[in-house]
């Protein structure tokens, strides 16, 4: 593979190479069921789709396991608050984070493990810890040795005399950094039995059990939001190591999506959902939106941003349905060198996306000149990058060319069909008045026209 990824571990741009050969496995922190995503969530599972659709493109086998953290201390509050049971909660908010990724094209997980249903994997996983020294219980709780690893803080890069763990303060703890793999059980909460009392899990447990359980002990990627690199995927990668697993051999992190300069967070109330979002632009758009920055920057939302998104996701649509317009059916073709340049670049999707753009152009210009070859190529090159991206206009996620929409489509071309001969009759008899009266018709309708030298076409 000649892909490159920037390893959060190394800080440092790597060539990619998967453990096995013709396989990638991939574990992406998914979402905390608490309540309706934000597009700084589905920006993250957008990213890995990409990355996804990138190692799928010339026949790689794509393993993807995303989690669901279905108990949580928030899970447990929001439930509470609204006065329903937690599973409930966490089930009708997993389903609405499901939608929001089928509806911007997020290709479906191989699997999708929820913490509860784990729960035998990391009773065995803090077995092994306790076992080789790493880990202790104390009151129903038990705790991760931070002292006894001293690779601690090889992933974030924190300093063991200034670590702190952001837990609520624990009277069975040997040393405050000590982090906690098991809560033990408390009233009104659910719990599961262990040998050393019921309780629930905690965050950082419930992630390494679930990617080495369905992936392996070594895997390939490790990836999610630049705020988990510390404490969660340092925990992570620390009591895996820990207890003798490999674990991830690459790490990926995407960043923000903020508003004001914060980042979108539901404590800070400054989020945008995602059915929010669809009643200002469709998915696909927003989808085009959310893909255009790189993935390692961040995005400062607005709408005058999302607008230029909205436009530019146009100027491709409407090529390609110029060319199906004017010379037939389009099968995608070949990527042109910059985008596989770029998209192995580290997902370099703002200069991938560049490389549309120009086909765009190049293929606008030879449906102008009439050189419908040229043109047919540019777009099927349109379309198999599109296709990488998961954004082709013309894929049947996306195509608008449904039994509905044909029947629209089909008295629309007669309808404007009628009013093009009325305007070309009106300009043979130089009443350019009427000619010009009708064309402003059409335009208020949203359809353009444009006089080429086999006549006018017209687009949406």
């Amino acid at each position: 593979m000649s892909l490159h990824l920037y390893d959060t571990a190394t800080r440092s741009l790597r060539a990619f190479q998967p453990a096995r050969s013709g396989t990638v496995s991939i574990y992406e922190c998914g979402a905390t069921v608490q309540g309706v995503p934000h597009i700084g969530h589905i920006r993250g599972a957008i990213n890995f789709d990409v990355l996804r659709r990138w190692l799928a493109h010339d026949g790689t086998d794509v393993l993807h396991v995303r989690n669901v953290t279905d108990i949580d201390d928030k899970v447990l509050a929001k439930a509470a608050a609204a006065g329903r049971p937690w599973w409930e909660w966490a089930a009708t908010h997993e389903r609405v984070f499901l939608d929001a990724y089928e509806s911007l094209g997020c290709l479906p997980a191989s699997v999708s493990p929820r913490a509860t249903g784990h729960v035998t994997q990391m009773v065995e996983l803090m077995q092994r810890l306790i076992d080789a020294g790493h880990a202790y219980a104390a009151d129903g709780d038990v705790y991760f040795s931070v002292a006894s690893f001293p690779e601690y803080g090889a992933l974030s890069g924190q300093k063991l005399d200034e670590v702190a763990q952001g837990e609520s303060a624990a009277t069975g703890k040997r040393d405050p950094r000590d982090f906690t793999l098991w809560k033990g059980a408390k009233p009104g909460e659910p719990s599961w039995p262990t040998p050393w009392g019921a309780g629930r899990p905690g965050w950082h447990l419930e992630c390494s059990a679930m990617s080495t359980y369905y992936l392996g002990p070594e895997f390939d990627i490790h990836g999610g939001g630049l705020d988990l690199v510390f404490p969660h995927h340092e925990n992570e990668q620390a009591q895996s190591r820990a207890a003798g697993d490999p674990f991830s051999r690459y790490w990926m992190h995407w960043s923000w999506v903020t508003m004001s300069g914060e980042k979108m967070s539901k404590s800070l109330g400054n989020v945008v959902s995602i059915p929010q979002m669809l009643t200002k632009a469709r998915a696909v758009e927003l989808r085009y939106y959310l893909v255009g920055p790189h993935y390692r920057s961040t995005i400062e939302y607005s709408d005058a941003a999302l607008d230029e998104a909205v436009s530019a996701y146009g100027r491709i649509e409407n090529f390609l349905q110029r060319v199906v317009q004017q010379t037939g059916s389009v099968e995608p073709g070949v990527l042109c060198a910059d985008f596989t340049a770029a998209m192995d670049d580290d997902l370099a999707t703002p200069a991938a996306l560049a490389a549309v753009h120009s086909t765009v152009r190049e293929g606008n210009v030879a449906l102008d000149a009439g050189d419908q070859d040229a043109a047919r190529g540019a777009a099927g090159s349109v379309r198999a990058m599109m296709d990488v991206l998961g954004l082709d206009p013309l894929s049947d996620k996306w195509s608008r060319s449904s039994t509905a929409d044909n029947s629209m489509q089909q008295a629309l071309d007669v309808l404007v069909g009628h009013l093009l001969e009325e305007r070309q009759r009106a300009r043979a008899e130089r009443d350019f008045a009427t000619a010009d009266l009708l064309r402003d018709r059409l335009s208020k309708a949203g359809i353009t026209v444009e006089d080429t030298p086999g006549g006018p076409k017209w687009s949406l």
